[in-house]
């Protein structure tokens, strides 16, 4: 049960990042590139200070450890704030998922983990759900470049996931990795115009860093040390659903039919690949 109860606080942590990020730009109260670089500043100065003070542990970075996980993290949260400059969060989210677990149930085949028929069945049904919500429609109006930035946004999201199942340390992994992400966000800054920020902005990075992704993301590396990658792509697509949601809630973004058809689809091929019989 706590492990259950784990998972589900995690999963909405992961929602709720949408939610503030989209809320952050929605209302232009700080640039994409600022939102980014905040919100992984905040999980740096979140995590050290676990670290230190909490845990009372020593942070030892090595300078030829943790480069792909930091890169990875980078990509996915600049790919994610662009993606969201014209994108509602529930749809965003949804592709983002859709995309992770389509890398790793890759991933999954290509390491050999079993799929049944059951999953696999699941997983095309699931698919079929994500292609009715992608294909166009007058209602329904996607940009094509924040689309695909979303799309590499879930790829790198996939394989930083899948990088944390070596982990033995995921505290100090994540924090190293956060860290990390610093000199990518100084090299992004040089290709950088329009720079703003107000309190508001500022604040909403600050939630999304220090909160959902830094304590978000340890709970995740912990997480998906103890499920195989296709369970662990498989119960990401739910958090499309609390995105969903919360977006509804808080952004008063439009809960279209396309949309709710499209989440049912995706849910019951959720159910299906997970559902196991109860024993008599």
């Amino acid at each position: 049960m706590q492990f259950i109860l784990l998972n589900v606080l995690t999963l909405i942590f992961l929602a709720a990042n949408s939610i503030l990020c989209r809320l952050a730009l929605l209302d232009n109260t700080i640039d994409a590139y600022s939102f980014t670089f905040f919100r992984l500043f905040f999980a740096v100065i979140t995590l050290i200070l676990i670290m230190l003070f909490i845990k009372k542990q020593n942070i030892t970075i090595k300078l030829k450890d943790n480069w792909l996980n930091a890169f990875m993290l980078f990509i996915y949260a600049a790919t994610f704030s662009y993606a969201y400059l014209n994108m509602d969060a529930g749809v965003g989210t949804l592709i983002l998922f859709a995309i992770v677990q389509l890398t790793m149930i890759l991933s999954a085949i290509k390491n050999s983990e079993k799929l049944t028929l059951k999953v696999f069945l699941g997983l095309i049904i699931a698919f079929l759900g994500l292609i009715y919500l992608l294909y166009p429609k007058e209602e329904f109006s996607l940009s094509i470049t924040h689309t695909i930035l979303m799309i590499i946004s879930g790829i790198s999201w996939a394989f930083y996931s899948i990088l944390g199942k070596a982990t033995t340390k995921p505290l100090e992994d994540t924090t190293i990795n956060f860290i990390k992400t610093l000199p990518f966000l100084a090299i992004l800054y040089l290709f950088t115009n329009d720079i703003f920020i107000t309190k508001e902005g500022l604040f909403l990075a600050f939630l999304s860093g220090s909160i959902t992704s830094a304590i978000g993301y340890v709970l995740w590396y912990i997480i998906i040390k103890k499920i195989r990658i296709v369970t662990a792509s498989i119960i990401q697509l739910i958090i499309p659903i609390f995105a969903i949601l919360l977006s509804v809630i808080f952004l008063n973004e439009e809960l279209t039919f396309t949309l709710i058809l499209s989440t049912s689809i995706i849910l019951l091929g959720i159910f299906i690949s997970l559902y196991k019989k109860t024993p008599n």
